[in-house]
């Protein structure tokens, strides 16, 4: 073959396979639907969201399909998703919040009725990313939402902050839900917020924000799996069951596994330095919306780092049931490892709805706890008692540091007040295990111990029946009794050396 043939060879191989992959590239155009052939430009200028909202139109239009915004940042007021799309984030964009001031976000919807929600559970439409009574919907890529211009706070009492954009993804009464793999900074009152959603996914998020991280609200059959978030200044992963959707809902049927929670200084996630907050929020909780309710509920294999520890609280006429949370690790907890509470608080029509909690299991944890606010905290009320509560395997060594004059302190009851310790304005009168109110509590293989002398019981159990411990260890500080028991039934101790004088004096 002369030279000139195979030259002329090459040169039409080359034309074919130029026609092939410009073919392949205009379909992958027609799949994918890349905002940038509908207007985008991606230089972190221009009001890139009519664009986008454009490439999501046309893919509706063809039945559904995949959004793709490729490199690039994409200054964005209010995208609005649609059934069977997928907003696909490329590695390298960054879809950017818009100031507020340029009114690129969409106005919040109206309320009907008396609002008992927290206004941040009212209001939908006023978020970067929203949806509603959308099914097939995801958000997926190794791309990154910054929340940019979105507020915070959501003020009902003086409307101060109403109106703004607050949230970074807001899906509400949804079906089939995915989030994969982005990550989210900056996310403002909500990173994630699902409302009355059913069969959602969130899996493999990296979130560091300046308030909640993922809140779950009334959703049912949820999977938050392999999530890192960091909320310094409020919780990171939160379910809820609020009254946003006009009746009770519960959340239900929901699984937390594989994630880790943290309260550093926002920002300092990303970045690897991971700086501990002043704050120290940034924890898994339930509540404190609980109208509907908590039902079969697992939270499993995580981590806990400069936060707070595991929270239910169960305080607006729901009923919490079949909760299990296992294998925890906790490092520089703040306040509390773990805090189970009901209260009267009764954000609900029916002020005579009485809030319910049984069926808890929590095993197979390890904390170290930063400060001597309080332990174990186990309360229900004197109206209603929380029922058949399990903790076993469960080792905690705290600051210590309580005096004399903290360990007579007689703990007020929780009643309308927001269920947080600090807002009854007192430490604990014991160190290790709080419990009040409760209808059968099981301790098994439970220890605690403090690094500097704890002049408080290790234990104060009040108006208990059916109380089992087995295998109970605690340090005890010279002069100070194990344990206070006070209107306890129904008391049975095994193998507990440290409970040896108090067994004597209650023969």
């Amino acid at each position: 073959m002369n030279k000139n043939n195979l030259n002329m060879r090459v040169t039409i191989c080359s034309v074919f396979l130029f026609i092939i992959s410009v073919g392949l590239v205009s379909a992958s155009d027609k799949i994918n639907f890349n905002v940038k052939n509908y207007g985008a430009t991606g230089d972190g200028k221009t009001l890139d969201s009519p664009a986008i909202n454009k490439a999501i139109e046309e893919a509706v239009k063809a039945g559904g399909g995949t959004v793709f915004l490729p490199a690039g940042i994409y200054l964005s007021g209010s995208i609005h998703m649609r059934s069977n799309i997928n907003l696909f984030l490329d590695a390298g964009c960054v879809i950017l919040g818009a100031p507020q001031d340029i009114n690129a976000y969409d106005p919040e919807e109206h309320f009907e009725g008396i609002q008992y929600q927290d206004g941040g559970h009212t209001h939908f439409h006023n978020s970067l990313i929203w949806g509603e009574n959308l099914k097939n919907v995801s958000i997926t890529g190794h791309g990154m939402i910054n929340g940019g211009g979105l507020v915070k706070t959501t003020k009902e009492a003086n409307r101060g902050t109403i109106g703004k954009a607050s949230k970074s993804i807001a899906f509400k009464l949804c079906t089939n839900v995915l989030i994969r793999d982005i990550t989210i900074f900056h996310g403002g009152h909500f990173a994630i917020i699902v409302t009355g959603c059913n069969l959602v996914t969130l899996d493999n998020l990296t979130i560091d924000t300046n308030r909640d991280g993922i809140d779950i609200d009334c959703c049912t059959n949820t999977m938050v799996s392999n999530c890192r978030v960091n909320s310094p200044d409020d919780d990171g992963i939160c379910p809820k069951s609020s009254y946003a959707l006009g009746k009770k809902w519960p959340t239900e049927n929901l699984t937390i596994t594989n994630c880790e929670v943290s309260g550093f200084v926002e920002g300092t996630l990303l970045d690897g330095r991971m700086i501990p907050s002043k704050n120290k929020f940034g924890r898994i909780k339930f509540g404190t919306e609980s109208n509907g309710g908590f039902r079969n509920c697992v939270v499993s294999n995580c981590t806990f780092r400069s936060c707070r520890g595991i929270a239910l609280e169960e305080v607006d006429g729901g009923i919490m049931e079949n909760i299990s949370i296992s294998n925890i690790t906790m490092i520089d907890v703040a306040h509390y490892p773990i805090y189970i509470t009901l209260g009267e608080r009764k954000r609900d029509p029916d002020t005579t709805a009485v809030s319910v909690g049984r069926n808890i299991s929590i095993s197979n944890i390890v904390a170290s706890v930063s400060d001597s606010l309080s332990g174990i905290h186990i309360t229900g009320t004197p109206k209603s008692h929380l029922e058949d509560i399990r903790l076993s395997n469960i080792h905690i060594t705290y600051k210590g540091g309580g005096t004399k004059q903290q360990s007579q302190i007689s703990y007020p009851e929780l009643g309308k007040r927001y269920p947080e310790i600090e807002f009854l304005k007192t430490v604990v009168p014991s160190y290790g295990l709080y419990a009040r109110h409760v209808k059968n509590l099981q301790l098994d293989n439970v220890t605690v111990d403090f690094l500097n002398e704890d002049l408080r019981s290790p234990m104060i159990c009040i108006d208990i029946d059916g109380l089992e411990i087995d295998k109970f260890k605690a340090k005890v500080a010279n002069g100070v009794p194990a344990a206070k028991f006070e209107s306890v039934k129904n008391l049975v101790i095994y193998q507990s050396p440290v409970l040896k004088n108090l067994m004597s004096d209650l023969k």
